[in-house]
């Protein structure tokens, strides 16, 4: 059995759907808690009560969180140990949690993640999108407007986009993403992760409106939304053959840091420009092996 410290915050992942995805350890923090914080109380009591955890709980969500967190340092700092959970996943991961983290690292507080069940890397895993480089952007805004805005900024990222999104709003956000980027990039659509429905959809920006037109239960559920990231620009162009010769060759060999080290050595090109040529070759090759 682990050791429990006193006076420590602890981040506990629970299940995004499945029950038995809880860890063991996480059910033995839980346990040994003082009190543990909930987003919802009514939701966390459930999965509570499957393990047999009896703790006293405290609402923690975006409305109380400024206010619960100074009472819950100060708690921490008299050596209690509480244990944070959000409705489902990883706490802070687009859930509340942020305020009580830093307030606990300013006061000096230990603070021990428990990992354990994350939707964004599930989906992830799962896509057959490149994972070398990702950037979480969580919930899109509620307005379309605004929502437009965010995808045009991001329409040049290079790296693979993940988002968050209800169901009540999945369509008008597919319709907004159709508006703004390419129709023929890769989206992934992840929904109900775990659970009975688990649905993992590969199509394209142009294609994915339509198909939750044509399939009512592609509307249902909780989605994780991954988009394929943008292509090269010319600007960030690769090198000339030869060095990308140099590089391609050493990258069979090496690892991705040695390679870059190597040819910038051998070749005298730019480090930045090696890199980003390194890192666009590691994500062409996974893509292939993926799609072969």
């Amino acid at each position: 059995m682990a050791e429990i410290k006193r006076g420590i915050l602890y981040l506990v992942a629970t299940p995004i759907g499945n029950l038995a995805d809880f860890s063991a350890r996480a059910a033995e923090v839980l346990k040994s808690a003082d009190v543990i914080a909930c987003e919802d109380t009514r939701h966390s009591r459930p999965l509570l009560e499957h393990y047999g955890i009896s703790r006293p709980l405290m609402a923690l969500h975006e409305h109380n969180e400024d206010v619960v967190a100074a009472r819950l340092v100060e708690r921490l700092s008299q050596g209690e140990t509480i244990a944070l959970v959000s409705d489902a996943g990883t706490p802070l991961i687009s859930d509340p949690g942020f305020p009580l983290v830093r307030l606990a690292r300013d006061a000096g507080i230990q603070v021990a993640p428990i990992p354990g069940p994350c939707a964004l890397v599930a989906a992830l895993c799962a896509s057959g999108l490149p994972s070398v480089r990702f950037a979480f952007e969580g919930f899109p805004p509620r307005k379309s407007a605004a929502r437009r805005a965010l995808f045009e900024s991001l329409k040049e990222e290079s790296r693979t986009l993940i988002f968050y999104e209800s169901a009540h709003r999945v369509e008008e956000t597919l319709k907004d993403l159709e508006a703004v980027i390419p129709a023929e990039r890769r989206l992934v659509i992840a929904r109900e992760l775990t659970k009975r429905y688990e649905t993992i959809v590969s199509t394209t920006i142009g294609e994915a409106p339509a198909l939750l037109e044509r399939e009512p239960d592609m509307r249902r559920g909780e989605f994780v939304l991954l988009l394929e990231g943008a292509p090269p620009t010319l600007e960030a162009e690769d090198l000339s053959p030869e060095q990308a010769r140099v590089l391609r060759r050493l990258l069979e060999e090496c690892s991705v840091k040695t390679a870059v080290s190597l040819a910038v050595k051998i070749t005298g090109a730019r480090r930045e420009r090696v890199y980003r040529a390194a890192l666009r070759m590691a994500q062409d090759d996974k893509r292939k092996d993926v799609e072969t």
